[in-house]
């Protein structure tokens, strides 16, 4: 039989070492301090004067880092050895081994700015090791398609009141309202409501009525709109913690040997079938008491034991209910 590092043995025991390795405190600290020093090895070659003078300084450091890099990768593959498809399941290895893996492409080493904007991406692999930070990332990316339905009804309120602005300011407010373009970009930094106060005033002076304008377009675009902009992120940062949360219970189920949640119906119907068979061997063994006697002789109502019985009856048919 196959002992090596190919066999499924081999590959068990390759996997339980990196695992060692890679959920020490110490390896997470080891990469979260490389990718701070990265962050700052670019912030320093920013500098002309600093970035001629330790120029082979600098590029020994960032080397030293893709290394790191480099060394952190091959162990979380190692630690996936026994279950690679898992490895890839996960977006942030996928993210991880796409940023590392361009940094070694020839073309891309040779283009100075896209190697600085690679190295950049590196700095959001601290989410990898921050879970506050994490879950506002993934709340930011469940909250896309919210945000596109807003962002479509943001403009299509704005081209209405601008097409509205044209047609009774255009004449007496050319500045402001003298093109469809310009009324919208008027619109646009009225939402922030900066220059809310001068616009009141000068359709005041146009007339009077102008004040339902403002009024109402104020209430709608910088109140309502954005109440429902900021609702929709909510939403979906609740949503990413209870994803957190649950991603961290099933990475915990191992460790403390706690079920996590079950993933399938499979799961849930061998977790149903086990706590039938539990509550048949109990009804079974309450009813085959060998202390059992006349009322009253084991020490226990005949009623009792009977309604024990009858109780497990009732759950184990509850159970196949479920089922």
């Amino acid at each position: 039989m196959k002992s090596g590092w190919g066999s499924p043995a081999g590959r068990t025991r390759l996997a339980a070492r990196c695992r060692t390795v890679t959920e020490a405190p110490a390896f997470s600290l080891v990469v979260f301090a490389a990718i701070l020093v990265n962050a700052a090895l670019l912030g320093v070659e920013t500098y002309s004067g600093p970035a001629a003078e330790y120029q082979h300084g600098l590029q020994l450091a960032e080397r030293a880092c893709l290394g790191v890099f480099t060394v952190e990768m091959l162990l979380r593959l190692g630690a996936h050895a026994d279950r690679p498809a898992q490895f890839l399941r996960d977006p942030w290895n996928l993210f991880d081994l796409a940023v590392l893996a361009s940094a070694f492409l020839p073309v891309v080493r040779e283009n100075t700015t896209v190697l600085r904007l690679l190295r950049l991406a590196r700095v959001l692999r601290t989410a990898r090791f921050l879970p506050q930070l994490r879950v506002l990332l993934v709340a930011v990316g469940r909250s896309l398609p919210g945000t596109v339905s807003f962002l479509f009804v943001g403009a299509l309120v704005l081209y209405v009141y601008a097409m509205v602005g044209w047609v009774c300011f255009a004449d007496s407010d050319p500045g402001h309202y003298g093109s469809i373009g310009r009324a919208l970009l008027t619109l646009f930094l009225l939402m922030t409501l900066d220059g809310l106060g001068e616009a009141v005033h000068a359709g005041l002076e146009i007339s009077r009525l102008s004040i339902l304008f403002y009024a109402s377009y104020v209430l709608l675009a910088s109140f309502v709109l954005v109440n429902v902009l900021i609702g929709v992120v909510l939403n979906s940062l609740d949503e990413a913690r209870a994803l957190e949360a649950e991603e961290a219970a099933e990475r915990d189920a191992p460790r403390t040997g706690r079920p996590g949640r079950p993933r399938g119906a499979e799961e849930l119907r061998a977790r149903i079938t086990a706590v039938r068979r539990a509550l048949a061997e109990l009804e079974a063994d309450l009813e085959a008491d060998p202390a059992a006697g006349p009322d009253g002789a084991s020490g226990r109502p005949a009623g009792a034991a009977v309604g024990a019985g009858g109780g497990a009856a009732v759950t184990a048919a509850s159970v196949d209910t479920v089922a």
